[in-house]
Parts: structure tokens; sequence; C-alpha cells
């Protein structure tokens, strides 16, 4: 293991190496089993005596730090003793940032209803391993197409013009790390500092975050049974944001006539619609309505679509359908932002696609999904304190509060609640379940610690004197 070592002056040259390799081992830059450098190798270039470097070392032998062993070499024998970090600093960012939670890996539980996370032991790992083997050859190592792997943008737009009706060549499709960079990607080229982004109220909370840290001011907007309600958009809004085939979180499809009407209001207001079409290939009833993006003449429709909740979350993939006007931009702004995605996988995934391997897995999960929806939906019906928002796709289900009701929480359960999807006050009570990280068999059991989590607020006790 190489280490860099600097040396000031010509004072005692040995003390310099010994402290330098002994924070080295201290903060863990070198690793307990790690074999250093030779005394000769050292010595050789840092231009000095190749004594002085085994004085250091031997220094370090005596110390307990490194061992030496015969015919092998000189190794790390100390765990570290403390980390190594970046100063603290005194720069802060933006205000903006303040409020925007880091993230991270979520804890599972044993009983896992968190929405929006796929079953991983539904997916053919050993078949999507083979792809992407055949795909790493030294012949596609350099840089490509902002736009991403063009077999992959041909087989994307074969796909959902199939499944989804939406009207795309390879030309019109631009490959993402998942859909949150495509919303990225469109905030970046349409908006500015202080123009308006309306947002569906629930509604999906990263995508609010990122239009607020570009600079946008953000305007919640309700969503009724028919979906969201365009009468009350703001007139100064210049981008929408939708979830019109399976409303996030509350799992409700845009009506037809909101459809309309949504298009309609965008021509007016000369106003840009970007819909996300979240893991809609899972549908278990109702037959889906025309997307925005094949309803709309004007070219008003940006449509986002992401592979990560219907394969895996760790492949990132994603993609975006723009209008031609927005190409070139959305282009540029994806080259600076990463210059593109990675090849090999966008090149398995087209391979995934184009055999067939796509629609059978969609085929396979949408059964089981299907069983778990019906279990969960029948379960949430039956319940008093609760009031199912009916819903036919996707994975996962909302469920109100009845009034009164409240959430508590319970070892071993995950659930998430709808007030952490609420951006306006006040908050809407109510609960959402998703049923891709949990298996069938657990979640009678998962539905029965629910209930556990289920609690009636106590009735306020009359003042006295005061009438029954």
């Amino acid at each position: 293991m190489d280490v860099h070592i600097s040396l000031c002056g010509r004072g005692d040259l040995a003390a310099q190496v010994y402290r330098q390799l002994l924070e080295a081992i201290l903060d863990g830059r070198l690793r307990s089993g790690e074999r250093l450098p030779p005394t000769r190798e050292v010595a050789r270039r840092l231009e000095i005596s190749r004594n002085t470097v085994a004085v250091a070392y031997d220094r370090l032998v005596a110390d307990g730090f490194l061992v030496g062993r015969a015919g092998a070499g000189t190794f790390v024998a100390a765990e570290p003793v403390r980390g190594r970090a970046a100063p603290k600093g005194v720069v802060r960012p933006r205000p903006v940032w303040e409020g925007v939670p880091e993230g991270g890996a979520p804890r599972s539980a044993r009983y896992d209803f968190r929405a929006g996370v796929p079953d991983a032991r539904l997916f053919p790992m050993e078949t999507w391993r083979r792809l992407v083997a055949r795909e790493l050859r030294v012949s596609a190592a350099g840089y490509g197409d902002p736009s991403g792997h063009e077999g992959l943008r041909e087989a994307i737009a074969r796909h959902i013009g199939i499944s989804r009706s939406v009207r795309a060549g390879a030309e019109d499709v631009l490959i993402t790390n998942g859909a949150q960079q495509a919303l990225d990607l469109v905030g970046r080229v349409l908006v500015e500092p202080g123009a308006v982004v309306a947002v569906e109220e629930p509604g999906y909370p990263p995508a609010r975050m990122l239009f607020r840290s570009l600079g946008a001011r953000v305007a919640g907007v309700f969503v009724d049974a028919e979906g969201l309600d365009v009468s009350a958009i703001p007139a100064s809004a210049r981008v929408v944001y939708v979830t019109p085939s399976h409303q996030f979180p509350l799992g409700t499809p845009m009506s037809l006539a909101r459809r309309a009407a949504l298009l309609s209001w965008a021509e007016r207001r000369r106003a840009v619609v970007i819909e996300d079409d979240y893991d809609s290939e899972f549908r278990f009833g109702d037959r889906p309505l025309e997307p925005l993006q094949s309803l709309d003449r004007a070219g008003r429709v940006v449509y986002v679509g992401s592979f990560s909740k219907t394969l895996l979350p760790m492949l990132r993939l994603g993609f975006l359908v723009a209008p031609a006007s927005l190409r070139p931009a959305l282009r540029a702004a994806k080259r600076l932002s990463d210059w593109h995605g990675e090849l090999p996988t966008q090149a398995a995934l087209a391979r995934f696609i184009d055999e067939g391997l796509l629609a059978r897995h969609i085929r396979k999960a949408t059964r089981e999904y299907a069983a778990r929806h019906a279990l969960i939906a029948d379960a949430l019906a039956a319940d008093p304190r609760l009031r199912l928002v009916p819903s036919s796709a996707g994975l996962h289900l909302c469920a109100r509060l009845a009034p009164g009701v409240s959430v508590r929480d319970v070892p071993g359960l995950a659930v998430e609640r709808l007030e952490a999807y609420c951006g306006e006050s006040p908050a809407q009570p109510g609960l959402v379940l998703g049923y891709g990280a949990i298996g069938k068999d657990d979640v009678p059991q998962g539905l029965r610690l629910v209930a556990r989590a289920l609690e009636m607020s106590p009735e306020p006790r009359a003042a006295p004197g005061a009438l029954p």
C-alpha cells in the first residue's frame, strides 16, 4: 500500500517519517494487515537514506504499530484509534438547504410497510448479472452520448409506446439516474429563481424539496377524488408537477375531465406540466387512462418514468420524454450534471427489454403484488378506524384516519404517516402502506400490528357544571 509522506527541511527525517506513518495508522488510512512498501522503495521515492526509513519502521515495530514477517514484509499490526475527518469549517450552505434532510438508507423492520420499495426477491438477479457481464467490454469503455445508450432509448420508446401509449421515438428519450434526476434536469432548464411551481397536496416530498432548492416558490394544490384541483392552481405557476396515473401517495387516478382541464390550463397559461408516471406498470383492475403526454397536442408535457420501482432501486435508471423544443437544453443539462449514466447497465436494460424479460418480470411481480394488495385493502376497508382510499395500481395503499384516531409506534413495524407527505397545513392524518418490501406470508401479522398501532384519542373531560 503506497502512503503519502512529505518531508520538510533536513531536520530529523526519521522522526517525520515515523509521525506521518503513525498518523496514517491511527486514523485508519493504513488498516490492520496492510503491507507497507519496502524501506528501499520509500527511501528512493523520498530521496533519503534507506537507514533513515528503517529507523522509523523499527520504532513503529517496537511501539507495536507494525510487525515484520520474514520473507513477506512489514505489516500494520494496530487497529485505528480515531477516525480521520475533514476540518469542521465555517462555510454555510444557502438557507434553503438547512431544512432539507440528508436522507440515507432507512432502517428496515420485521414487518416493513414502507411505500415505494419493490420486492428484490422477485427480480431475476442471475439473468441480470449475465446481461451486465456481457456488456462489460473494453470497446465500450469511452464516454457516451449524454442522452444515454441508443439501444436503451429505442427500447424504452417502444416499451412506453406499447404499454402506455406514449408518443415518442428514440430521439425523444433522455436516460437519467432515476426519476429524481429527471425532475432535477427539468427544473434546471425551466425554473427561474422565484418562479411558482405547483405540486400536489399531499404529494411527493423529494419533488417539493427539489424545486424549492432551485429557488422556486412551491405551491401545494389539494387533490380530491378526481385528482389535482385544476381551478386551484395559482395563475402565476409556470410548472405543474403531477402524478396522474396513480396519485402519490393517495393512489387515485386523475379523471379524464381533469386531465383535459389541466392541459387546457397549461396551454392558456403557457406553462409546462411534468407528468411523473411512477410504478404504473403494476395494475390490478381498472383500465388505465391515457397519459397526459399522449393527450397533449401543444407540446407542454414532459413525461418522466423510472425503472427503480419496477426492477430495483439500486439500478438508478429513469428517463424523460420531452418536447423537441426542450431537448437541446435538457441534453446540455445532463452533460453538465454527470455527462451520462452507466452505459453497461443501460445496455443490459436494453437487452432485458428487447428479449421480453421486462414484460415477463412485470407479469410475475404484478401477480404477487395483486395478492398483497387484496389482503391489505380488505383489512383496511374492514377497520372502522380507517377510511380506505380506492386504488388499483402501484405498490402502496393509503387510508385516512377516522376522527379521533391516532397512530403510535409499534416495535417491529414500519409504516408511514400520510402527514409526512403533506406540505400545507393542516396536515392530513392517515397511513400509507407499501407492500413491496413485505412478503405475502408476513402481511397478516403485519396488519395485526397496524391495528395495534391505531388508538382512539381519549374524549376530553367536560368542565365542571357544563351541560352533557
